[in-house]
């Protein structure tokens, strides 16, 4: 069973908006594509418990994140 995740997304004028849950596939090739970025504020009721990290802070996520920086160059 793969986790539902939430991210804070900036709004335009300032301030952030919520987005979720979304799926944690859809999630992974959010952050393969650089659209979570490692200070995004992420959220999951089974892989944090609901609490609020940045996505640098969970573990494997550097994986995650080197894979999408690699890509980007």
């Amino acid at each position: 069973m793969s986790a539902d995740w939430y991210f804070m997304k900036k709004k335009f004028f300032g301030g952030a908006k919520t987005v979720g849950p979304i799926a944690e596939s859809v999630f992974v090739k959010k952050i393969q594509k650089g659209e979570i970025a490692p200070e995004t504020m992420v959220s999951s009721t089974t892989k944090t418990h609901g609490h609020w990290l940045h996505l640098k802070d969970i573990r494997g996520s550097d994986q995650l994140l080197k894979k999408s920086q690699s890509g980007s160059k």
